[in-house]
């Protein structure tokens, strides 16, 4: 039956968890041993030690082990040491506590011809008790809990325990009886195994630490105490060579942990911290902290900095999901890694950027080793059930020649980075003259003080309809930078480099000036209309925020509720406490507070309940595909649903046929926009909307006009 239960959790998770699939082929070998064991017994036949059954009870501890190390594979690199260490003080102290236990066994097995029968029958309780030990040493080295969960697997261990002893003793004397309560033991510790399966199965990286942390030092400590106990004991009475000389060991061996775990979890917690945790990979700190070492020792030779940045990945993560964008960040650290020679460097930045560090290149050799990783990065990637293709764009740097201070090589590689995207070479070599599209003009920091100072900033605006009543109740703000050079450039072009610089503040400063501004001239026309501005974290992070919203709507003669703030999901995930602060004190005083881009994120639905939320609204990813996807159709029902039952208005995001705006009608919605209603599109030509809307039916009647031929595409400061 406990078999029986693992195989249904597998099912009903269709094989995605990997140390669950393994536990349920650990329960099955345990039942093929007990299978053959009362078989044989039935007939009345005698089962020796060893005997097939040990075949399938061996299988199950072995397969338990490998199920604990899939469960922490992605972190047992960096607690490999200590977990090592802390399993063998406590292997060794659970055999001391074992060879007085089982001292008759052990003392017959020495004195009869059964030696291995008796030495198996004391290992079965050694190996339940070493993979306690191993449990526990992984949670307590992880920093993590073993929750409910692991609580269960521990205990149905240590019943195994209790069973595997009186089973020896019980043996010693030929006392033991197929079909007597112990059996009922044994089952009860391999159902609470597998009602571990199931709590597993339930459970995610989310509530992976609820219940109470376990002490770094638990495992070193309890095989203290045993090895203690046994050597107290072995002053009262006769106990057995073997276990005082395990109890020394142990004692012996404890003592390796306290001197050495200190400086031992201090390395791992540096290389840690300087290792990328989704790919294995060198990381920033690393980046920092090793390159200018050996651009220090290069002594002049040449040597390129190429900066990758995987096209399209922002698509695949949001359209396929984060899991999808990790096992392709996975296998193309993977690809890269096996085209560099070791004295070459390869880190993952952050995000879908890598810096590849390549020794001894001489500048005409740059653009063929860039050549090469794109060409092994453009094969399909299998990740698990979707292919997918992606290209890379990657920008050169050249040592000594561009520079010999690596932020200035990085900062050269990322100008030549985006000339690689904008004229989709694939690659290029930083360049001082370059003027061309993604040029350095237009990201240095001249150039963004320079939007900033000389009005370059401008501001589209699309109107978000009620559905109720067809009237334009507000309109999203959205910037777009007027470039002297290179024309009307739309937010993601511009948008990372104002935060990288640090002047996203300031750009929020004038975003919000100009939204403000507008709604102050449409309150002026008797046309109130309430702006929404998306903010980026770090503007909501910003503890000014209240202060400086409150003075820009007074001056203007506005009331706050005549702007609506937007945030996303991440934003919400970066810092929930000081984000709650921030925006309860703009809800105070009347701001009204929307979540953007719902559902397109994967954090918790808790801050619907915590936070001051007056909107939401729906990515337009499941309004795009909810007439032909009856799941999409079925999420965006119920999600106005949610909305709804939490007092909350639901907006629908990228409405463009009249088709979805009769189902979003139909289902409640109350607000909806996009390119069926309008494009974003500059003040002046909003304000030519607003008085000429007719033509486009709203269902129940009334009249809607689309923008027509305007260009602009939906973005957002943040």
């Amino acid at each position: 039956m406990p078999a029986a239960v693992g195989w249904l959790v597998v099912y009903r998770l269709k094989g995605q968890r990997p140390e669950i699939v393994v536990a349920a082929f650990a329960l099955s070998c345990q039942a093929a041993g007990n299978t053959y064991y009362v078989a044989i017994s039935a007939a009345g036949g005698n089962v020796s030690l060893p005997s097939p059954a040990d075949i399938g009870y061996i299988g199950f501890y072995l397969l338990m082990f490998a199920a604990l190390v899939v469960k922490v594979r992605h972190q047992l690199a960096g607690m490999a040491g200590p977990v090592i260490l802390d399993s063998i003080v406590g292997g060794v102290g659970a055999a001391a506590f074992l060879a007085v236990i089982l001292d008759p066994v052990l003392s017959s097995a020495f004195q009869g011809p059964h030696f291995g029968a008796a030495v198996l029958g004391a290992a079965y309780p050694l190996m339940d008790l070493l993979l306690v030990a191993a449990i526990i040493a992984v949670a307590a080295t992880d920093g993590k809990n073993v929750g409910r969960g692991w609580g269960l697997l521990v205990l149905g261990l240590l019943i195994h325990t209790g069973a595997d002893i009186v089973h020896a003793l019980l043996d010693l004397n030929a006392l033991y009886v197929v079909g007597t309560p112990l059996d009922a033991v044994w089952t009860l510790g391999a159902a609470l195994i597998a009602c571990w399966t199931v709590v597993q199965s339930r459970s995610s990286a989310a509530t992976a630490r609820r219940g109470r942390e376990i002490p770094v030092q638990a495992v070193p400590a309890l095989a203290t105490l045993a090895a203690l106990a046994v050597l107290i004991l072995a002053t009262q009475k006769q106990v057995t060579v073997l276990a005082v000389v395990l109890a020394s060991l142990t004692l012996a061996l404890a003592a390796l942990p306290m001197i050495f775990r200190q400086r031992i979890r201090l390395l791992d917690a540096t290389r840690q911290a300087r290792t990328d945790e989704l790919t294995g990979l060198p990381n920033r700190r690393a980046l920092y902290g090793d390159l200018p070492e050996r651009l220090a020792t290069a002594a002049g030779r040449p040597s390129a900095v190429l900066l990758l940045d995987l096209d399209k990945f922002k698509e695949i993560n949001d359209g396929l999901g984060h899991d999808v964008g990790d096992r392709l960040l996975q296998q193309v650290a993977w690809r890269l890694s096996g085209l560099l020679a070791p004295a070459d460097l390869l880190t993952r930045m952050g995000g879908d950027e890598f810096v590849v560090y390549v020794s001894d290149c001489a500048p005409p050799e740059a653009p063929a080793v860039a050549s090469k990783l794109r060409e092994a990065l453009a094969d399909p990637y299998d990740l698990g059930g979707v292919t997918v293709q992606v290209n890379a764009s990657i920008g050169i740097s050249l040592f000594p020649g561009q520079g010999e201070d690596l932020s200035l090589l990085l900062r050269k590689a990322d100008m030549a980075m985006y000339t690689a995207k904008s004229t989709r070479s694939g690659h290029a070599v930083y360049s001082d003259g370059d003027v061309g599209p993604g040029s350095n003009q237009c990201h240095t920091l001249q150039a963004l003080n320079a939007a900033l100072q000389d009005d370059q900033l401008t501001l589209h605006f699309q109107p978000k309809i009620n559905l109720a009543t067809g009237e334009v109740s507000s309109a999203e703000a959205l910037v777009r930078w007027e470039h002297p050079v290179l024309g009307l450039l739309q937010p993601d072009a511009f948008l990372k480099r104002f935060d990288e610089m640090g002047l996203m503040p300031a750009l929020t400063g004038v975003v919000l000036a100009q939204a403000l501004d507008q709604a102050a001239v449409w309150a002026a026309r008797d046309q109130p209309i309430s702006v929404a501005v998306n903010l980026s974290a770090s503007s909501i992070m910003d503890s000014k925020l209240p202060d400086q919203v409150a003075a820009m709507t007074l001056a203007r003669g506005l009331s706050p509720s005549a702007l609506i703030v937007e945030i996303t999901e991440d934003v919400l995930v970066a810092d929930r406490d000081r984000a709650r602060t921030v925006l309860a004190a703009l809800r105070e005083m009347g701001v009204r507070i929307a979540v953007d881009d719902f559902g397109k994120g994967y954090s918790s639905l808790s801050y619907l309940r915590e936070l001051p939320i007056d909107e939401l609204k729906l990515d337009k990813s499941f309004i795009l595909t909810m007439m032909d996807d009856a799941r999409a159709t079925a999420l965006v029902a119920s999600t106005i649903e949610l909305a709804h039952s939490l007092g909350l208005e639901m907006t629908a995001e990228g409405v463009e046929d009249e088709e979805a705006l009769q189902a979003l009608t139909d289902y409640g919605c109350d607000l909806a926009q996009g390119y069926l209603m309008s494009r974003p599109i500059p003040a002046d030509q909003m304000e030519a909307w607003l008085s000429n809307r007719n033509g486009l039916p709203l269902p129940g009647g009334s009249p809607l006009q689309n923008a027509g031929p305007t260009q602009g595409i939906s973005g957002s400061i943040g």
